[in-house]
């Protein structure tokens, strides 16, 4: 799933999506609201990390323009300021949830996965379908009880089609889950090889990838 990273502290916004990218996330990282803006307007994101202190303004008044505009994208508030009266103001004005700075990477994390879970209609982030088993958090995939080794890619595509189950997705709508902008070279075709190397791991678990020729992929149970 890829996350937009609106944070101008450099060392802050590389160790936030660094650790994400290690946790399966794909990340843009945006030192401004008008560098947020721009990425906001031509990708959809599962979810925005959003600094409220930025040098163009404050991530409130994007955190509003966006809510006005009818952007339901989970919005997770990063803020050094410590007052109830901040923190409120950004959750009436259309924040899900924050943290408070300094803050620990795996706190992050989990508060992602948190908000992604709510958006797809999950409680928690392991699944099971048929003979698949499936837990985002600890990035581990078994088959028929039996342990699967697949990259971090891999399980990003497959936690994409299981939070859209029986949906088809198109192959640029996968793209833009699993690949941020610094991935420019690569091409929407990649899809079509990471779907391949999924659906053989996935052999024998009773959920199937199907593709829907000119139209894209989607996940369900088999048969």
């Amino acid at each position: 799933m890829r996350i937009l990273i609106v944070e101008d502290t450099t060392d802050v916004a590389e160790a936030a999506s660094a650790s994400l990218g290690r946790a399966g996330f794909a990340c843009d990282i945006a030192p401004t609201l008008a560098d947020a803006r721009a990425c906001a307007d031509v990708t959809g994101y599962a979810a925005i990390v959003l600094d409220l202190n930025l040098p163009d303004g404050s991530g409130r008044d994007f955190l509003r323009d966006r809510r006005r505009a009818g952007d339901r994208t989970p919005v997770l508030v990063l803020t050094a300021q410590f007052s109830v009266e901040d923190r409120v103001g950004a959750l009436d004005e259309g924040a899900d949830d924050y943290l408070v700075k300094p803050f620990d990477l795996r706190e992050l994390e989990a508060r992602l996965r948190a908000l992604t879970r709510r958006e797809a209609g999950r409680a928690e982030n392991r699944v099971v379908l048929a003979g698949l088993d499936f837990d985002a958090s600890a990035q581990s995939l078994r088959v028929g009880g039996a342990a699967v080794t697949a990259t971090r890619r891999e399980l990003a595509l497959l936690n994409l089609l299981i939070a859209n189950r029986g949906r088809i997705m198109s192959k640029d709508r996968l793209f833009d889950g699993l690949f941020g902008f610094e991935n420019a070279d690569v091409g929407t075709n990649t899809i079509e090889l990471y779907v391949a190397r999924l659906r053989k791991k996935l052999m024998g678990s009773g959920v199937a990838i199907e593709t829907h020729r000119g139209l894209g992929y989607r996940l369900d149970l088999d048969g």
